[in-house]
Formats: C-alpha cells, sequence, structure tokens
C-alpha cells in the first residue's frame, strides 16, 4: 500500500505492484487532501492507511483503475467504503456528480 502526493507513473505502479489482481487496483481518493492510498486487497485498508495518517472518513471514496483500459475505461468508481446515507451515497458507486469528477481529477493527477 502506498500513499500518493505527487505524480507517479500507472505503469511503474503496476509493474510493482503487491496485489496481484488480474486487471485491476484499488485505489482511496482524499478529494480534500487531493492524495490517494493504492494497491491493496481491500478499499478498506486503504481507507484504514489514509485515516491513519489524517484524512478524515468523510472525505475518502474508494474506486478501481483499470491500467489496461483506454482513458474512458481506466476508472471505475465503485466500492464498499462509498456507501453512505449520511452522505446521501445509498450505492457502492459514486452517485454525485461534483464528488466524482473530483476523484477523477485527482486520480488522473496523481497517475500519469
Amino acid at each position: 500500500m502506498k500513499i500518493l502526493s505527487t505524480p507517479t507513473k500507472l505503469q511503474d505502479l503496476w509493474e510493482h505492484k503487491d496485489v496481484d489482481f488480474t486487471d485491476l487496483m484499488k485505489l482511496v481518493v482524499d478529494v480534500d487532501r487531493e492524495i490517494l492510498a493504492i494497491d491493496a486487497e481491500m478499499h478498506a485498508d486503504l481507507e484504514e492507511l489514509l485515516l491513519e495518517n489524517g484524512s478524515e472518513q468523510r472525505n475518502l471514496w474508494g474506486a478501481n483503475v483499470y491500467p489496461g483500459k483506454g482513458i474512458e475505461d481506466l476508472i471505475e468508481y465503485t466500492s464498499f467504503i462509498n456507501i453512505r446515507p449520511n452522505q446521501n451515497n445509498r450505492s457502492m458507486e459514486i452517485t454525485d456528480e461534483m464528488t466524482r469528477n473530483k476523484v477523477k481529477y485527482i486520480i488522473m493527477r496523481l497517475l500519469i
């Protein structure tokens, strides 16, 4: 598991990943601090890592990246940690467009 705050090559992360999923890497984005944690079996592990490093749970959103896919299919905005009725997100998918756009912006800025 790694926390990224500066741009990093996704291909390098993929080639040196700890978790061997065949086509994806899980990540959690802190939309307030504009950082992300990547490379774990579960989004909850990445969430915990960020919480231990000063993030607030309400700012953390889970997603997956697919390094082998094109830019349009690179990001999937789905995770169990996204189910938050108190934040009006009752689905595993991030439903708020502004939140999705912020997550996408951070992913695209940090994973080059």
